[in-house]
């Protein structure tokens, strides 16, 4: 059975007489990558700030590790990490003075802890060097050591690739895909990098004017949304022949696009074949998050 970590049920906030957030409910399961995708003014940090701590829900519940924010405060956040935003460090202290100086704001943390958090973050050889030297990528590991410090089990990161690039992105995500399968945790991600999202999260959450509006695997949200993309001559005979199989969209370049149906991509093709049309390319095209985003938010562009 899959453990529930964090479990939000109709959360809602309202700011002077408007309603920011509308009701919003998901679960955080054991070990996996959630994404948290909505356009500009989505509501996606005000619901982390809510889950954080930092401002009170008008109505609703969370509920971290079995413990309720609204009546065991200390308990749940003792089993959260986050980084919202930036992670606020001391740029001229070293790395292992930023997590001594953390560590002491928390119970029972000692030197042994943030050893191991720098040695888990890949930061053993730098740790001693001052903050001010590292690249921005060391930074985010550095402020993920520290979000780290308190052993939590959920762990939430705002925007934790930006402004790095793609060797870094490439190496952050591969670090938290490390935090969700080898140490357990459940990661909350939010992110406007929609193809990183899709690479990295398990499942995501889209969020538009204050409501979920779908919450679905990744793999589940795109399946039955491949297409195969067919170059083919004459156009208009080989278009009037796949749409008695299919249904058919023309592209601007001339080409067509129909669904990927493997159990009938090869007799369509030979229908074409047998009657005259000229096949001259078929290419298999995979469906992306960012189309599927586009669709379901009504064309409204992320953040």
């Amino acid at each position: 059975m899959e453990k529930i970590t964090l479990s939000v049920n109709n959360l809602k906030k309202v700011i002077g007489k408007k309603e920011i957030i509308k009701g919003i409910t998901f679960d955080l399961k054991e070990g996996e990558v959630f994404g948290f995708l909505g356009p500009n003014g989505a509501g996606k940090t005000t619901t982390i700030r809510m889950l954080v701590g930092l401002i009170k829900p008008t109505s609703g519940t969370i509920k971290i590790c079995g413990f309720y924010i609204q009546t065991h405060f200390p308990e749940a956040l003792k089993n959260l990490g986050c980084i919202v935003e930036n992670p606020e460090l001391y740029p001229y202290l070293s790395g292992w003075n930023n997590l001594l100086h953390f560590a002491r704001m928390l119970d029972g943390i000692g030197e042994e802890r943030i050893i191991e958090v720098t040695e888990l973050v890949g930061l053993k050889e730098r740790i001693h060097d001052k903050v001010k030297t590292y690249s921005l990528g060391m930074r985010q590991r550095l402020g993920i050591a520290q979000a780290l410090l308190g052993n939590p089990k959920v762990l939430i990161l705002d925007e934790p690739t930006n402004g790095l690039d793609p060797a870094g992105i490439r190496e952050m995500r591969q670090f938290i895909r490390f935090l969700a399968e080898q140490e357990g945790l459940s990661v909350l991600v939010s992110s406007h990098l929609l193809s990183e999202i899709q690479l990295l999260c398990d499942r995501v959450a889209i969020i538009t004017r204050g409501t979920i509006i779908k919450t679905d695997t990744v793999q589940h949200l795109l399946s039955n949304r491949e297409q195969v993309e067919w170059h083919i001559h004459p156009l208009d005979k080989g278009k009037m022949i796949l749409e008695k199989l299919t249904k058919v969209e023309v592209k601007d370049d001339g080409t067509l696009l129909t669904e990927f149906d493997q159990t009938q991509i090869a007799e369509w093709n030979k229908q074409l074949v047998y009657e005259g049309v000229e096949v001259t390319e078929m290419n298999r095209k995979l469906p992306v998050l960012e189309e599927l985003f586009l669709e379901l938010t009504g064309g409204v562009t992320i953040d």
